[in-house]
């Protein structure tokens, strides 16, 4: 249970404005003029809520922008709006079904004054299910130009601002900005949400902070998050300033989705590089643990509506237009790149391509024509005209050098061309070459395939048999569709030639073989559409939400900082006043403690213990009521000179190998037959990795040996300790030993050595001597010391090794599944309780805290 500082200073944790939206704003209109209350399960109550109105599914689709055209009119001022039916979030409703309300928050194309607002915000609500968010035009301009489009977007595309000249650098006026827009965003989808009952999916890197601002309103929000732009590496995402904000903010949702396992892998490697955080994999699915909460991982690229262009394929529009495509490009072959026109695209690279096709095969002049359509820029800036500029001068230096009268090499179109001209290119081009230095996920070579897959319609046009068909796609390396399309050519944008020798490949290529890559990547087109996605998506976020409210959830941390701490409901924090009042009762007490990571911090570099915690163990051995232990993996040698000071300390050195009562008594090795020849094994092994691993070390114990990677890189180092132990298993199958994996390390320890079985030796002793203890604490931060928790767990249920009245305290340090059933944050709040201990002791020590030492008052 928590103490009533303890609410205090999670009510301190939230904002006036925080505490007046949970409390005060109406979380969902249900119908006119009825408002629903607060939830009272949003925080603290365990049991899942209840009722008896039937709730329709909802899912709240959050976009920087809603799928919506507006256009003014130019003579009433009216505005008029209609769906945009290309837009992904609005296609991505038929993965839902029927049952599924979808509602959408996001911002307009145009810019909405504030008089108009109000009405403007009703009519898209009424009609369209959708919630527009409203920012100033400077907030909009820093938001999205600023941070997102020339600050954001070219490092998540590995483009670091090396120079002024080379990219914007971080600006913290756009930081600002972005918070605020974000802000701005979980305003409006409070307006909308029942939050016990709708699910919210978040669209991409202009809003990667908005899960931090609901989860600190929500705790037990049910909150996906999907990436459409690649995760960099670590080496490059490090440099961002706001990095620790960012990566909080992604792991507040409960599920967070990648196009590529690449993408994923980065962004697992950063949460491992910058917040010690690691991954495990359990039945195909990946997995965070964070403060409690285990944060899912979806890998899986989006996919194009099948229905809508193939519906644009029947059309007779169309038909027309590939009529008079094919007539313009009679006896062509015709190469086709469709891109939008920024750095990344590649375009100038697939320009000088074309022409080194030309340089080296003459026979093909005058015969192969690339056509580019260019989609306009997404936003503005000296970066994309210089795209733009070169270009063009690279197609003018191609034309001019391999045109003649009735052939241009390279027919660039540089405006606005609707999706039914798009269709009609696909159809008639018998290559699609997607030449990205850097991309995201990029469905061009998905459309490319369903339009040469054609339809009745543009069969006849064409003058072609239903089948078979036929197609070839050049596809980059650096993109997101490039793992999915596996009967595709893939090149390296960057090598000129290596891009011109496939698109001769290309051309070249035999009709039965682009037939089999053809119906290889239609099969995967067509089953795994839009819908698929977003109903795979939508599956795996209810399966992660699914223990929300078997769970204590309550918020720690500031601004940015804030994350929602969830444990199970037997699984609470060591409150002080409780335990002291089972102190003070009892008669006969045992105390266990591990050393590092628990009495002292793993992040010392000095490992000696400090006076206070010698003052701190003195105290509470001098009480004659408590037995005291260090129950340490640690040698007894340096334990032993630590620990000189505290003369009536137990130790159990070595995971209980080796066990001493007090200074003065000796040293009892554990009972088991032990043969140490298996050493003679270990030891060239355990070299071998780590002169292969810089930063690893070897610790030879009496019992035991250790290796130690904390101070290697933490991915190599981990895989290496992985590889080791599979190693050591292998050639310690016969011997009598154990091959375990801690923390950053891996040790090699005799069979039956435990502190769960030295645990269980020091009961039977005390029991024996008559002094049978009615009080354990022991509190430890390892695996190892889980054996100690499952040793004290099966005695105080048995009753001849403990009294059934005994008060039993195992606790863990740090939130994190355990058998202990309680837990304490840090070594800081162990050194805390046992200070609250030492002042409930017979002999009342007061603590001076000035002086960090004890004064026992006789």
């Amino acid at each position: 249970m928590l103490s009533g500082s303890s609410r205090l200073d999670q009510l301190n944790l939230l904002s006036i404005d925080d505490f007046w939206a949970m409390n005060r704003f109406p979380r969902l209109m249900t119908m006119p003029g009825v408002i629903s209350p607060p939830s009272e399960f949003e925080n603290g109550d365990v049991s899942s809520p209840t009722s008896s109105v039937a709730v329709q599914e909802r899912r709240i689709v959050v976009s920087n922008q809603l799928p919506i055209r507006a256009t003014r009119n130019a003579e009433t001022s009216k505005w008029s709006f209609e769906l945009d039916k290309d837009s992904l979030v609005l296609q991505l409703k038929d993965g839902f079904g029927p049952q599924v309300e979808v509602i959408y928050v996001g911002c307009l194309e145009v810019e909405i004054e504030a008089p108009e607002q109000d009405e403007v915000s009703q009519i898209l609500l009424d009609r369209f299910r959708c919630v527009p968010t409203f920012l100033s035009s400077e907030t909009r301009d820093k938001f999205y130009h600023g941070f997102c489009k020339h600050y954001l977007w070219p490092l998540f595309h590995y483009m670091l601002p090396i120079s002024p000249s080379h990219g914007a650098r971080f600006d913290k006026s756009q930081w600002r900005a972005y918070v605020s827009a974000n802000k701005s965003f979980a305003d409006k989808i409070m307006e909308v949400i029942n939050p016990d009952e709708d699910f919210i999916w978040v669209h991409d890197y202009h809003l990667m902070i908005l899960p931090t601002i609901l989860r600190r309103r929500f705790h037990r929000v049910k909150l996906g998050f999907f990436l459409h732009s690649p995760f960099p590496s670590s080496e490059i995402y490090r440099t961002l300033p706001v990095r620790n904000e960012i990566l909080q903010g992604l792991l507040n949702c409960d599920l967070i989705g990648f196009h590529t396992f690449d993408y994923a892998r980065h962004f697992l490697s950063c949460c491992s590089r910058m917040l010690g955080l690691d991954y495990q994999s359990k039945r195909g699915y990946i997995g965070l643990e964070y403060y409690g909460r285990t944060v899912g991982i979806k890998i899986l690229p989006v996919g194009i509506h099948m229905g809508q262009l193939q519906s644009v394929l029947s059309l007779s529009e169309t038909a027309e237009k590939v009529r008079e495509l094919k007539e313009e490009y009679d006896g062509k072959i015709v190469v086709l790149g469709v891109d939008d026109m920024d750095l990344f695209k590649g375009i100038s690279l697939k320009f000088l391509a074309m022409g080194q096709l030309l340089e080296e095969h003459a026979h093909l002049r005058g015969k192969v024509v690339l056509i580019q359509i260019t989609n306009p820029a997404r936003s503005q800036g000296k970066d994309v005209q210089d795209v733009e500029n070169e270009s063009n001068s690279i197609a003018e230096e191609i034309n001019q050098k391999y045109g003649e009268d009735g052939y241009q090499p390279i027919v660039f179109i540089k405006r606005q061309v609707t999706t039914l001209e798009k269709a009609a290119f696909y159809a008639i081009a018998e290559c699609c070459v997607v030449n990205c230095v850097r991309d995201g996920m990029n469905l061009v070579p998905y459309k490319y395939t369903v339009c040469r897959q054609g339809s009745p319609v543009l069969n006849k046009a064409l003058g072609v048999a239903e089948n078979p068909k036929e197609s070839v796609i050049i596809v980059s390396e650096f993109i997101g569709c490039s793992p999915s399309l596996s009967g595709a050519i893939r090149v390296n944008p960057w090598s000129i030639e290596a891009v011109s020798d496939a698109l001769n490949l290309a051309i070249c290529m035999p009709e039965m073989e682009k037939r089999l890559r053809h119906e290889k990547h239609y099969k995967y087109i067509n089953s795994h559409d839009v819908a698929f996605w977003a109903k795979s998506f939508d599956q795996d976020l209810e399966r992660a939400c699914k223990d929300h409210y078997s769970k204590r959830c309550w918020g720690i941390g500031f601004g940015l900082g804030f994350r929602v701490v969830a444990l199970g409901p037997n699984f609470r924090k060591l409150s002080l006043e409780h335990i002291v009042s089972a102190y003070r009762n009892t008669t006969s007490r045992l105390i266990l403690l591990d050393y590092d990571g628990t009495i002292k911090s793993q992040a010392s570099v000095n490992k000696a213990p400090s006076d206070i915690i010698i003052s701190l163990l003195n105290c509470l051995c001098d009480d004659p009521k408590n037995v005291v232990f260090i129950a340490s993996g640690r040698g007894r040698e340096p334990l032993s000179e630590w620990f000189a000071p505290c003369k009536k300390l137990g130790i159990s050195a070595e995971h209980g190998y080796f066990t001493r009562w007090n200074s003065s008594s000796s040293w009892e090795t554990c009972s088991l037959a032990v043969d140490f020849d298996w050493r003679r094994v270990a030891v060239p092994v355990m070299e071998l990795y780590t002169e292969a691993t810089d930063g690893s070390f070897i610790e030879q114990k009496e019992s035991a040996l250790v290796w130690h990677h904390q101070d290697a890189d933490p991915h190599f180092g981990s895989s290496q300790a992985k590889e080791l132990l599979d190693h050591l298993e292998s050639v310690l199958a016969n011997e009598p030993v154990v091959v375990t994996r801690g923390q950053h390390i891996v040790e090699v320890k005799p069979q039956g050595v435990s502190k769960g079985r030295a645990v269980e030796s020091l009961i039977s002793t005390m029991q024996s001597n008559g002094r049978s203890p009615d009080f354990v604490l022991c509190i430890g931060d390892d695996r190892s010391d889980e054996d100690m928790f499952e040793s004290i767990y099966r005695s105080s249920s048995n009753p001849s090794s403990l009294p059934a009245i005994a008060e039993v305290f195992a606790c863990t340090v740090g939130q994190k599944p355990s058998t202990a059933k309680y837990y304490l944050d840090d070594s800081t709040e162990v050194i805390k309780l046992l200070i609250g201990l030492a002042s409930a002791s017979v002999l009342e020590p007061k603590f001076n805290s000035a002086s960090h030492s004890f004064e026992v008052l006789s």
